[in-house]
């Protein structure tokens, strides 16, 4: 059963496109699909994780509104980081999903069963994951992984009761 859904952001939560302000700031735009589902499944008692590899305070506020279980930016390791989340959470690696889009994820997905990407991910990343999504990143690719799996652990009934 998945305990834990891990996230990447940029190509996945966001389409992969940074904008800056004349000011500098960055910007990017998230999917309210995925915000949805994602906050859903932490209702159901499960877990989320964003572990990605750049830092922005955009990133913690979104990941905030969510209540995202675990925030690790800034990580260029996400494997190592993930196994230290599993091993302080006693979470095996057998109660994870990830989805990622390109190949500072390849070494997660390796060695994750329940793996995921985008349909737009890297030809490479899309060779390695058990399943590719229908959903290019930040068009609602996180919500259709979701969605796989609450079918997947046939959580559907429970889910429903949420918004019933």
């Amino acid at each position: 059963m998945i305990e834990l859904i891990v996230l990447d952001v940029d190509g996945t939560l966001t389409d992969g496109t940074i904008y800056y302000s004349n000011e500098g700031e960055e910007i990017k735009g998230f999917n309210i699909k995925d915000g949805l589902m994602i906050k859903s499944w932490n209702m159901l008692g499960k877990k989320s994780a964003i572990i990605t590899g750049r830092t922005s305070n955009i990133v913690d506020k979104r990941a905030k509104e969510l209540d995202i279980t675990f925030i690790r930016q800034g990580i260029k390791d996400k494997k190592a980081e993930l196994d230290k989340i599993l091993k302080e959470n006693k979470i095996s690696y057998n109660s994870v999903a990830f989805i990622g889009d390109d190949m500072n994820d390849y070494k997660l997905l390796n060695r994750i069963k329940e793996s995921y990407c985008p349909y737009d991910a890297n030809p490479i990343i899309q060779d390695l994951v058990k399943h590719r999504l229908h959903r290019n990143g930040g068009q609602g690719c996180v919500a259709e992984m979701i969605e796989m799996i609450l079918k997947q652990e046939k959580l559907e009934e429970e889910f429903m009761k949420l918004w019933v």
